[in-house]
């Protein structure tokens, strides 16, 4: 009879199989620096939680059929400690012989000893196992959003992914673009791209850190919410140390806003290609301050030559992007569930502090190859 049960070290390499041939329908072994990957997110990470494991679907014969990925994330509520539980990624071979097995191990999952339970990758399919399961989607978290800065190298950039041979394209597209931005008034506002001259008044002073630095800025640039991570020790500077890594979004980029006097109002991650989308990790900005950070962003990515940003939508930033020209794809729902309805309703309220780095886009399972 086939069971559910917690993943143990030595089923890394099935799970990798498994990963190949679920997401990226390929036969062969996994690479072994994947495997290696696995093995750190799943087993070795810090503050992992021994309550609170991977869990993997076995077949009859004990082969690994299925396999759902957690991560622990120490957050406060008001105060008080909880137990959060990242549900990474879920997939299943083979669901005509047990098509309830991802149920299964979904509600297996949500059983754990955890407080809250949340994923902002959900697909449609895995949205309908949360909602029937008492989780929640969130509307406000679970948007892209994207702002286009140079128009023409953006199209490319859209094309190229699918049709590298469009790249020889590029002079005349960078050709086009700053004739386009050129023209463009300091300040004016187009769907299709940004101005060349500089918008940001000055107000607030952008430099450029590292990721030591970036981490010293979360707690402070968090604390408004009622609920936010406390990382365990070290974990926010693993986590940002993998974060770091994704050669296909391009070179990581970060950077803090301060005032004329010194104190922190924002910061900002993000990664970039030369020419292409600047992919973004995580905003982080004091309340009252998310359209200027915003503004910032976009000025400094503008800078480095992106073609557009993107990023997922938080709360706290959705309001301050209104007017700023930003448009919204759904791409994957963020979904929360909780023994607790007062935990659900701060996420509901927009209380809660969830993507990005408190979240699962952090992990090199997006945006590295392993090869």
């Amino acid at each position: 009879m086939s069971q559910i049960r917690s993943l143990a070290a030595e089923d890394i390499p099935a799970v990798a199989r498994l990963f190949q041939k679920v997401f990226r329908n390929r036969e062969e072994e996994p690479p072994a620096a994947f495997v290696a990957y696995l093995r750190r997110l799943y087993v070795d990470a810090p503050g992992t939680d021994p309550d609170i494991r991977p869990l993997v679907h076995v077949n009859d014969d004990g082969r690994v059929s299925g396999f759902v990925g957690a991560n622990t994330l120490p957050m406060t509520y008001r105060g008080r400690r909880l137990r959060a539980a990242i549900c990474g990624s879920l997939m299943v071979e083979g669901r005509e012989g047990d098509p309830m097995a991802g149920a299964r191990l979904l509600k297996a999952f949500l059983a754990g000893p955890q407080d809250l339970s949340f994923s902002e990758t959900a697909s449609e399919v895995s949205t309908q196992m949360w909602t029937k399961l008492r989780g929640i989607v969130l509307p406000q978290y679970s948007l892209d959003w994207v702002r286009v800065i140079r128009p023409a190298s953006f199209a490319l950039d859209l094309v190229a992914s699918r049709l590298r041979p469009v790249r020889a394209l590029v002079p005349l597209a960078h050709a086009f673009d700053r004739r386009y931005r050129g023209k463009m008034g300091r300040g004016e506002l187009r769907w299709s791209g940004v101005p060349a001259a500089a918008t940001t008044q000055g107000s607030l002073q952008v430099a450029e850190i590292d990721r030591h630095g970036f981490a010293e800025l979360f707690a402070p640039l968090t604390r408004q919410f009622a609920i936010q991570p406390a990382w365990a020790e070290s974990q926010l500077e693993h986590i940002l140390e993998d974060a770091e890594k994704k050669p296909l979004f391009g070179e990581p980029v970060f950077a803090a806003l301060k005032t004329r006097s010194g104190a922190p109002v924002g910061a900002f991650f993000y990664h970039l290609q030369p020419g292409g989308t600047a992919r973004v990790l995580q905003v982080l900005a004091l309340s009252g301050q998310a359209g200027p950070v915003l503004d910032c962003l976009i000025e400094h990515a503008a800078g480095r030559g992106a073609a557009a940003v993107r990023g997922r939508t938080q709360p706290a930033l959705l309001e301050a992007m209104m007017g700023r020209r930003i448009g919204f794809v759904h791409a994957a729902s963020t979904v929360v569930h909780s023994r607790e309805e007062e935990l659900v309703d701060a996420f509901r309220h927009a209380q809660g502090f969830i993507n990005g780095l408190a979240g699962e886009h952090w992990s090199r399972l997006i945006g590295s190859r392993f090869e």
